[in-house]
């Protein structure tokens, strides 16, 4: 009875302190998932706590089922126009890449702890995939939004690099295992049966999900439960039949993200919180169990593992798994650095433990510093690189108080409060650029309804109910501009990235040249539009952000809709005195 009240005190301690460390990192910059590390060193067995934690089978599957919820609320909030967006070289790096670090890094394992290849590969393998979690954390505090081609392929490659580095994992543990085991066509049979299985169950398991959500009937506070009780069990069927939990846990989380209907703002909110608990477990969890007297040693070792990883191995592979993809040289440099590495080699490092693999101690610690140094080094210093390489866009204009509301049949009831300085105040209804299948509810002036025909003038002060069907993130952000303060410097910040003027992306090149004083490009095929030139020039899937140099004129890309620029930045390039 004493040990169970102990057990409560110290759990609500610690999660109390993760909770509220929160601000210390949105004050200070510092990753916060290395303050979670932090409290538990300090709580562990050599810290002033002194909680003594040795129970690897338990940590094993404490974990384990941590990762699938973050895996599967991974999924939930990956729009499908973002998988779609990076799922190709995501895909890329979580195989090729994955495999390629593993490679390289192995060879630094060797180097600096004279050990066999196979121990060595096991080891590199631990630390070989990345957790993009942390990344996005990090970029949110500092109002940071990255472009949507880095951003889709980091999301995506988190979310499915994890099959890769468990195959390599268990496939090492069984050849140190057993000596006279080789890794074959066997094996790369096993792997791809485990990438296959995970997808089709995670693809079949999401649909039948979301079908189940917005057929069922269920109190509003059930239905995020099913779906985390959906979400588990995707993962148990899959690894209970020979596929890939973890796969199979974010593609249905996809799925359900992308199809169901019903209860959706609160069956994301609750798993938010969720994932969050988990990331905040695991990482406690970590700092129980690491010994710091034991990692001490191993210390200069281990930083000639991480600059081998981080400097070596990383930048390797990003730049050949992304070679068909044609990304800039800007987006390669950053995807290099962001090889954030976090829970997922918290959950690889104890399987050696659990195998009585030789040497299971050192791959635990050398995983634990690579952790502790990518947190601390690359976390600390994402936000300014992504600046640096112009890479992050525009922080978003300050929002006009909104309130999101599901309505019934998949809708959206979204409720503005107007402020003075937005550009619909003084306008009528009609004048708002409303998605399709969008309608104006009501308007609400001094607590009172009005008539919206005729079409009302809008004032500052308005409540506006808005009942929305299916819109798109782009529709949502036009319709947000127009009920927005307008930000002085966000304003400045946009003209400043996109450009002075905004030009339609229908208009002909030809035409709009000599508006500038610029001779139209010679490369220009007759009849061609600012958007079809734009696109054909890049040679890739067009994002915002991305541009072309014209003589004096740049070119930006502003927006697209279904992979074709719709509209357009021009920027003018000064010209530098002689």
């Amino acid at each position: 009875m004493e040990f169970t009240s102990q057990f409560i005190l110290l759990s609500g301690i610690l999660l109390t302190l993760s909770v509220l460390a929160s601000v210390v990192a949105n004050r200070s910059g510092v990753p916060l998932l290395l303050l979670f590390l932090v409290l538990g060193m300090i709580a562990g067995a050599e810290g002033p706590g002194g909680i003594r934690f040795t129970d690897i089978q338990s940590a094993h599957l404490l974990a384990t089922l941590a990762l699938a919820i973050i895996l599967f609320d991974g999924g939930l909030h990956t729009p499908l126009r973002t998988f779609r967006v990076g799922w190709k070289p995501g895909l890329a790096l979580a195989t090729v890449g994955v495999v390629i670090t593993a490679g390289v890094t192995a060879a630094f394992v060797m180097t600096a702890f004279d050990l066999p290849w196979a121990q060595a590969l096991l080891m590199a393998a631990v630390v070989a995939s990345t957790d993009a979690a942390a990344v996005f954390y990090l970029l949110r505090s500092k109002g940071l939004q990255l472009q949507e081609r880095g951003r889709a392929t980091l999301e995506v490659e988190s979310g499915v690099n994890d099959p890769m580095a468990v195959f390599l994992t268990v496939a090492m543990i069984e050849v140190l295992l057993a000596p006279e085991a080789r890794l074959g066509w066997d094996a790369l049979i096993a792997f791809v049966q485990q990438m296959g299985l995970g997808t089709v169950i995670g693809l079949g398991a999401g649909a039948g999900l979301a079908l189940l959500i917005d057929r069922v009937r269920l109190p509003e506070s059930l239905y995020p439960l099913l779906a985390l009780s959906g979400g588990l069990l995707t993962f148990g069927a899959a690894s209970v039949i020979g596929g890939s939990g973890f796969l199979a846990a974010y593609v249905g989380g996809l799925t359900v993200g992308a199809r169901a209907r019903t209860a959706r703002l609160a069956i994301r909110r609750f798993h938010d919180g969720v994932a969050w608990l988990c990331q905040i477990g695991l990482f406690l969890m970590l700092g129980l169990l690491v010994t710091p007297s034991q990692l001490l040693p191993t210390i200069p070792q281990a930083l000639l593992v991480v600059a081998g990883l981080t400097l070596v191995a990383r930048p390797a592979s990003v730049f050949i798994s992304l070679l068909p993809f044609r990304f800039p040289w800007r987006e390669q440099v950053f995807l290099s650095w962001v090889g954030l590495r976090g829970a997922v080699p918290i959950v690889l490092s104890l399987y050696p433990l659990l195998a009585g693999v030789a040497e299971a101690a050192t791959v635990f610690n050398i995983a634990f510093f690579v952790v502790l140094m990518s947190l601390l080094v690359q976390g600390w210093t994402v936000a300014p690189l992504a600046r640096w390489l112009s890479l992050a866009l525009p922080g978003q204009r300050q929002h006009t108080p909104k309130v999101e509301m599901e309505a019934p049949d998949g809708q959206d009831l979204l409720i503005y409060h107007l402020p003075a300085d937005c550009p619909a105040a003084g306008q009528p209804v009609s004048a708002i650029p409303l998605p399709e299948d969008a309608d104006v509810m009501a308007v609400v002036r001094d607590r009172h309804p009005l008539a919206i025909e005729p079409p009302p003038k809008l004032l500052d002060g308005d409540y506006l109910y808005i009942l929305a069907r299916h819109a798109g993130e782009a529709d949502l952000a036009l319709l947000d501009q127009w009920l927005t303060s307008q930000d002085a410097d966000a304003l400045m910040r946009e003209h400043e990235y996109f450009g002075e003027f905004v030009v339609n992306a229908e208009a002909e090149i030809a035409e709009l040249a000599p508006v500038y004083g610029i001779d139209p490009p010679r490369d220009m095929v007759q009849g061609e539009s600012v958007g079809r030139y734009l696109h054909r020039r890049l040679k890739r899937r067009p994002t915002p952000g991305d541009r072309v140099v014209i003589g004096k004129m740049e070119l930006v890309v502003r927006e697209t809709e279904n992979d074709r620029i719709t509209r357009v930045g021009l920027k003018l390039r000064r010209q530098r005195k002689a």
